[in-house]
């Protein structure tokens, strides 16, 4: 009875509008896997209540694949890993075009170019922002996220100006277990690019992975830095270990624990959308139509930058079962 009290106080307490502290977060991730339902059911509950039962869909499409300077232990873009994905440089804008008419004809509401790499060069945002534009004249009700590393604030202006609605940029994981992840940059440079999306009005997408070896702790840490940034919409997800790269050996996340992950990040940040993105097939399985009782409001939908995805029309086929509506487009 005493942990129905408490699990049921803190729902009470994010219901009326107030924050969890720390200390609190630790005693919800905390509880053992026999109250998960008791759990799913407060986190669906805060779910419904401020993000409503619509689900955001957005396609993502790799616009510059591979060869990155960086070696993020997870990535199998790094150069540092020998893995066979196909490597290329930008796209043209025709491509970048074309790709986003297949999203547009999915039904999707947003559709993100993603660049491998440090950071993009002046004819490549050029490129970028042409092709941001022709989209907008193309498709008025689609909305165009990027997500193309490190940049300046000259950079956000220009992707502002060109009619960008939102940047993705993730901290991946706790300051406290950064260094564990990458050592060719540093958690203050990652932060230092949210920071200039922020000031350039531009909405900041900004989540990151689980399961890369960090603590329970360290995932709390992690939410409430993400608190304190005030993103927008938060990916989270789930490390889907590829061949030859540091994390390959990598035991899997078990589902169980994934879905009470989501609720914890749903009663930190109650009123910010969250998208479950890579690892979401390969990790949950058939339980992955629980990740909105958990209390995640977007996904990503078809494929990823390097692994496949789930079919569009399942997907929105998924959340139409569960009586959950897809965000129009209008």
């Amino acid at each position: 009875m005493k942990i129905y009290n408490m699990l049921n106080g803190l729902k009470n307490k994010v219901l009326k509008g107030e924050n969890l502290s720390f200390q609190e977060a630790e005693q919800l991730y905390s509880l053992p896997e026999e109250y998960l339902t008791d759990i799913l059911s407060a986190s669906s509950k805060i779910r419904t209540k401020y993000r409503h039962d619509a689900v955001s869909l957005c396609a993502i499409t790799n616009a510059r694949s591979g060869m990155c300077p960086e070696d993020c232990a997870f990535c199998a873009q790094s150069g540092y890993h020998n893995t066979s994905i196909s490597t290329y440089p930008l796209i043209s804008k025709d491509e970048m075009l074309n790709r986003a008419g297949d999203t547009f004809r999915q039904g999707t509401n947003r559709f993100c170019i993603v660049t491998s790499g440090r950071g993009i060069n002046n004819d490549e945002l050029s490129v970028i922002c042409e092709a941001i534009g022709e989209i907008k004249r193309l498709y008025p009700n689609l909305k165009i996220d990027a997500s193309l590393g490190i940049l300046s604030e000259k950079d956000a202006s220009k992707l502002k100006k060109c009619g960008l609605d939102r940047y993705n940029h993730n901290l991946e994981s706790a300051e406290s277990y950064f260094s564990k992840i990458c050592t060719t940059h540093t958690y203050a440079d990652r932060l230092r690019t949210a920071k200039i999306i922020k000031k350039a009005g531009i909405e900041l997408c900004c989540g990151g992975i689980i399961g890369l070896g960090e603590t329970d702790r360290q995932r709390i840490e992690f939410a409430f830095a993400l608190k304190d940034l005030d993103i927008d919409s938060l990916p989270l997800n789930f490390l889907n270990p590829i061949a030859n790269t540091q994390m390959m050996n990598f035991l899997p996340l078990r589902p169980l624990s994934i879905l009470k992950t989501i609720a914890l990040f749903r009663f930190i940040l109650p009123t910010k959308e969250i998208r479950i993105c890579g690892g979401r097939q390969v990790n949950l399985r058939n339980l992955q139509p629980l990740i909105f009782m958990a209390g995640a409001d977007a996904i990503i939908i078809g494929n990823y930058l390097t692994t496949p995805g789930s079919r569009p029309q399942d997907d929105i086929q998924m959340i139409q079962d569960l009586g959950l509506r897809v965000i129009s487009r209008g």
